[in-house]
């Protein structure tokens, strides 16, 4: 693939001067890892701000003229899934961005659309106070989420891997995965506070605004740590290698339509059950359970260290085995977890809580993997636009719709129907790993 310029296409003038700059200070493995969290970590705890505010918040705020609580869970949830339509939308916008202006100008346009678009959420009137547009703009507000969500994708996750000694891919492939639990339990730990030392009505005012706000200062945190990794020699290398670059949506579907189609399968098993132990038991428990909202977001705090500790465990684990066997023994766990889950929520307090944190265990150590599955196939000038437009598919695929579907089928037919909408993600991604060494022995 031609390039315009020595760093390739997706550096502006003043990144390569900013570059040579640096020439002479080597950037470690170690410092990218700490960018990568931070980035990782700023991105979920927008996502889960505004994933735990569904259940806590807008049901009443947005939803109140729903006929029951359940209905206006499920319209909340409906608004939570607009983002992972919006994401491959700002992918291919930002990765045009990209091309012709640079990642630092994409990143900086991304992340404060990201932060901006979570902030204005917290200035959010409700329903009774301007109607319906308090609906309208909340769905603007998750689309605004979702579109710079796709532009956010910094290829730091790939200059880590690339970085990394070759017998420790598994382990640097997990590091970035940490922001999740990080972010959730961040998010959490802020909306458990308020929810606890705060009455009802002063939550429902300001209290759940915070956190909001919040999430706005440590995107710009995130944002200067990304751009410092973004102006070292060691990515304007890989970019100049065409490593990192961005390449056309279309290219990239044309030479790796199939590839792209197979990676969006593969983690789906990891992805279906990110928001079944996150948003949807926080959902349960609020209609449901009798336990304390605040007292059962502790637990899941706890559950989200639980998933440091498996994700962790996770690298240690693929560098042994391989990511491919990985992923599959955790696929097949998931399959036992999905008959398992449904029992436990169904068991009481005691039963959901353990629901939540085994769920971490296991979501731990498939997650940690997952996203190192999907650039594994792609080739040099592919690999950055590929892997961004396959996480999103995956991301729509296995988990945007995942707490709307979830308690919609719970509610109406049972909790059996989640372990049945959890074990069809765990069989998608027994089939994609078959299907893809298939093909590798083919070719």
């Amino acid at each position: 693939m031609a390039t315009t310029s020595h760093y390739g296409p997706s550096s502006s003038s003043l990144e390569r001067d900013a570059r040579r700059i640096h020439d002479d200070k080597p950037v470690s493995p170690g410092s990218i890892a700490i960018g990568v969290v931070i980035g990782r970590m700023s991105e979920f705890f927008d996502f889960f701000v505004y994933g735990l505010a569904s259940v806590l918040v807008f049901p009443q705020l947005v939803f109140p003229f729903a006929p029951d609580r359940l209905t206006g869970t499920l319209y909340s949830f409906a608004i939570f899934s607009l983002a992972f339509l919006a994401r491959p939308v700002g992918s291919v916008v930002f990765m045009t961005i990209d091309r012709m202006y640079g990642r630092g100008t994409k990143l900086t346009i991304a992340l404060f659309l990201l932060g901006g678009s979570t902030a204005s959420i917290a200035f959010l009137p409700g329903y009774e106070e301007i109607g319906v547009w308090s609906i309208a703009l909340l769905a603007l507000f998750r689309l605004g989420q979702g579109f710079a969500l796709g532009g956010a994708w910094d290829g730091l996750a790939s200059l880590l891997a690339l970085n990394a000694p070759a017998n420790h891919r598994g382990w640097y492939a997990m590091i970035p995965q940490l922001g999740a639990p990080i972010g959730f339990a961040l998010a959490s730990t802020l909306f458990g506070y308020f929810v606890a030392n705060l009455s009802s009505e002063d939550f429902l005012s300001w209290g759940w605004r915070y956190p909001f706000f919040v999430a706005f200062a440590i995107n710009v945190v995130a944002l200067f740590a990304r751009l410092r990794l973004v102006m070292t020699k060691e990515f304007g290398t890989l970019l100049e290698q065409h490593e990192l670059e961005a390449a056309p949506i279309l290219e990239v579907l044309r030479v790796h339509g199939r590839d792209i189609l197979i990676g969006a399968f593969v983690p789906l098993a990891s992805f279906a059950m990110f928001h079944l132990v996150t948003i949807f038991p926080l959902g349960w428990m609020s209609l449901y359970g009798n336990q304390p909202i605040g007292a059962f977001m502790v637990v899941q705090v706890v559950g989200a260290m639980v998933g440091i500790v498996a994700i962790i465990a996770s690298g240690l684990i693929a560098d042994r085995i391989g990511r491919r066997a990985q992923l599959a023994i955790c696929a097949v766990i998931i399959a036992v977890f999905s008959f398992v889950g449904p029992i436990l929520i169904a068991s009481g307090n005691n039963g959901h809580d353990a629901f939540v944190i085994i769920g971490f265990g296991v979501l731990g150590l498939s997650f940690g993997q997952a996203t190192g599955s999907i650039s594994s196939r792609f080739g040099r000038g592919y690999r950055y636009t590929g892997a961004a437009f396959t996480s999103d598919l995956a991301w729509l695929i296995g988990a945007g719709f995942a707490p709307l579907v979830a308690l919609s089928l719970s509610s109406r037919f049972g909790l059996t129907f989640v372990g049945y909408y959890l074990l069809s993600g765990a069989i998608c991604t027994l089939a994609a790993l078959a299907f893809s060494k298939a093909l590798e022995q083919r070719e």
